[in-house]
């Protein structure tokens, strides 16, 4: 078995001390760009200081590049390409080599020299069609890029060139086999690089029952690739560029290894240097490492949203309120919000894990943070589950 780099087989240690070193070169960037961005007085002893640094969420993001336009500050360099996010927020790419950081997961999907990639991401205004291309070049790939839609003409490319791998959503492969097999038209796709929606097994199970490997990685437009499947397919292996923290949501606290919660991430990109920026996503780091011989940190993939903002009684609860009511009490570890209905009207339920107490004495703090009343209830410590919910909506809508 070959691997991209060096990189992906290092020991924690070597992977801790190479990282610490490019994590101060990106922290003291953004502070001598951004003043009051990021606090002076937090030195970088280890990895797990990052925690002592605030969280990026995309809101204030946009906010800053409302304030100074076009990357609000951040100091870029390098930039080929600008794209446009909805909020609209605006992001650098790159044309150096392995830019967005795609190669190392087209490489463990056996995409190379030789390799023609129908790229079927979008090329106007966001970066995924850039993304993927910029990957196929760091393996030595060609790129048709076919982008979305005309079906047929897509098949007949792909059928007159010799395209080997397909680069696009999960769901739209099948589109395009299903309608060379209306046309009579063989294809030669055996590899499929998957992102942007579910890959169900039932759908990965169909592709290789058509002889093509599927595999799928986690990449946004803020940070590129995140983290991605190998052929041994035990969850995504972080990518060699990032450092990923999963925490609380709501929070900038991480959570216990296994726990579910937010992805937060650190570009190591020093084009690009975004600090603990918050994807909104959910997810958990899995024990181990990968059979395939990666031995980078791996996370089950995506598990959902953090942002589990919930409107009750006409007013919205947001998660970061129920982080400041947990941090108002030093015996309580943690809290659970439930939204419920009684005839036409909510309900919300707090339950609060602590080692007893009494459920009235919490009631003015819970009004005074969450701006509601509520039900009390003091649960047990662990009692709550470990799924990264703190908002859970029991209403039904039917």
């Amino acid at each position: 078995m070959t691997f991209f780099d060096d990189l992906e087989t290092r020991s924690a240690d070597m992977r801790e001390a190479g990282q610490l070193d490019q994590l101060r070169a990106q922290v003291a960037a953004v502070r001598a760009a951004q003043d009051n961005c990021l606090p002076e007085d937090v030195v970088l002893t280890s990895l797990a200081d990052l925690a002592k640094l605030p969280v990026l969420r995309k809101s204030a993001l946009a906010a800053w590049q409302k304030e100074k336009p076009p990357f609000g500050g951040i100091p870029v360099q390098n930039v080929a390409h600008v794209f446009q996010s909805p909020g609209p927020i605006y992001e650098p790419g790159g044309v150096t080599h392995n830019w967005w950081r795609l190669g190392r997961f087209l490489h463990a999907l056996g995409i190379g020299p030789g390799d023609i990639v129908q790229n079927c991401f979008g090329y106007h205004l966001t970066p995924a069609g850039m993304i993927f291309e910029n990957g196929a070049r760091a393996v030595g790939a060609a790129v048709l890029p076919a982008g979305t839609g005309q079906t047929e003409l897509q098949v007949q490319a792909a059928a007159d060139i010799g395209t080997t791998a397909y680069a696009g959503t999960p769901d739209y492969l099948k589109v395009i086999l299903d309608k060379a097999e209306e046309m009579g038209v063989r294809l030669g796709i055996t590899k499929a690089a998957v992102s942007g929606g579910a890959l169900f097994p039932a759908m990965r199970q169909d592709y290789a029952d058509r002889g093509i490997t599927c595999l799928q990685c986690y990449a946004t437009a803020d940070l590129g690739n995140i983290a991605y499947e190998s052929p041994a397919m035990e969850g995504m292996i972080v990518d060699e560029g990032v450092i990923v923290e999963i925490v609380a949501p709501g929070t900038g606290d991480p959570v216990p290894a296994g726990e579910v919660g937010e992805v937060v991430v650190t570009s190591l990109n020093p084009d690009y240097p975004l600090v603990r920026f918050a994807t909104g996503d959910l997810s958990a780091v899995l024990p181990g490492e990968s059979p395939c011989g990666r031995t980078n940190i791996r996370i089950k993939g995506w598990m959902g949203r953090a942002d589990q903002t919930t409107k009750i009684k006409g007013m919205f609860v947001r998660p970061e309120q129920v982080a400041a009511l947990v941090a108002r009490h030093p015996e309580v570890a943690r809290a659970r919000v439930i939204a419920g209905r009684d005839g036409a009207q909510d309900t919300m339920t707090v339950q609060l894990e602590a080692e007893g107490g009494d459920p009235a004495s919490y009631a003015d703090s819970v009004a005074a943070v969450l701006k509601l009343k509520a039900v009390v209830e003091v649960v047990s410590p662990g009692s709550l589950p470990r799924d990264g919910l703190v908002i859970e909506d029991q209403r039904s809508y039917d």
